[in-house]
């Protein structure tokens, strides 16, 4: 008689792009049978508010999966097409909705959560750009087991992964996701087989973050440029980083940090044209006088227009030395 166990069935919950490799994993690994994926419903977006599918709903098709994508996960409806998947384990990656107690308890198993931070550091919806804009040597994947206070279950496995000095938070949320996959199966197998005993997280070291708006894009000058620097790459691809100079929006796509070797006497938020000792004479590329050095300007997009180099933004932009990038106000 064979030992092999019959594979495990599965309930996989997920919308953006980062679930993806953690759908495919589970779906490849003999182990367990993806019996359904539940995900969001198509949303407007872009300039037409076309509707599109979430990136898990095109994975899900391609693979041939059963899919439903439910206006609200709790109600009775959809709590009925997911228990009668007779699933003993959901395993949830970035769904966008709380999942309701009756959901929770329902698997044998119980529910499996992908979080993209080293929990309790950074609960909450965006701790990928919170590691990069706080300049976090190290970040990565937490698989906690899903309770209903936010993020705050009990540890299954983490996985640390170093952060490097260049990389954005699209780059470094793809790098999660791979992470998040290859590690996925194993621990989820471990976990159903009683082998992974779970670590309660220390509550009082929690952190948290919030939903990010266009608002947090806005770069304000007075900060040091270092933090502008780790904010621009926080900030990608979404919402963006973006000032204001002679009244029209500049969004900024790539920087470096220049520190000048005598001091700046030029006031915060003044562009400093190419060829300046204050940029690099060399560089080519225009700056902007922070709080504490300067930022060179590498790639921009100004209003209405492509993105371009900073350099051939200077020579059409027709600002005279000595313009000034809008501050925000203080409160």
């Amino acid at each position: 008689m064979s030992n092999q166990r019959r594979p495990l069935n599965v309930v996989f919950f997920g919308s953006p792009g980062f679930a993806v490799p953690s759908l495919l994993a589970l779906h490849h690994d003999p182990r367990f049978e993806v019996a359904l994926v539940v995900t969001q419903p198509d949303r407007p977006a872009g300039r037409g508010k076309v509707a599109r599918p979430p990136a898990i709903k095109l994975a899900a098709e391609e693979s041939s999966l059963n899919l439903i994508q439910p206006g609200s996960i709790n109600d009775e409806d959809t709590a009925q097409a997911i228990r009668s998947t007779g699933a003993g384990l959901f395993v949830v990656v970035a769904y966008g909705e709380k999942l309701a107690r009756n959901l929770l308890e329902m698997p044998a198993h119980g529910c499996l959560n992908v979080h993209p931070s080293l929990l309790p550091r950074y609960r909450g919806s965006s701790p990928v750009p919170a590691a990069i804009l706080n300049g976090d040597p190290e970040t990565g994947i937490s698989i906690i087991k899903l309770t209903r206070r936010l993020d705050a279950g009990p540890i299954i496995s983490q996985t640390a992964v170093q952060l490097r000095a260049n990389e954005d938070a699209g780059e470094l949320s793809r790098e999660l996701s791979e992470i998040a996959a290859t590690v996925l199966p194993d621990v989820a197998d471990g976990w159903c087989r009683g082998s992974i005993i779970p670590v309660p997280q220390d509550h009082t070291q929690a952190t948290y973050t919030t939903e990010l708006t266009k608002a947090d894009g806005r770069i304000d000058w007075r900060d040091p440029a270092e933090r502008i620097e780790r904010q621009v790459r926080a900030m990608a691809p979404w919402p963006g980083c973006w000032t204001t100079i002679s009244g029209r929006r500049l969004a900024i796509g790539r920087v470096a940090v220049e520190t000048p070797d005598d001091a700046i006497s030029l006031t915060v938020g003044t562009l400093i044209e190419p060829g300046s000792q204050a940029v690099g004479r060399a560089s080519g590329y225009p700056g902007i006088v922070t709080g504490g050095g300067v930022i060179r300007l590498l790639r921009v997009t100004p209003e209405g227009k492509r993105e371009m180099s900073g350099a051939d933004w200077w020579r059409g932009s027709r600002l005279s030395p000595g313009a000034k990038a809008e501050l925000m106000d203080r409160d």
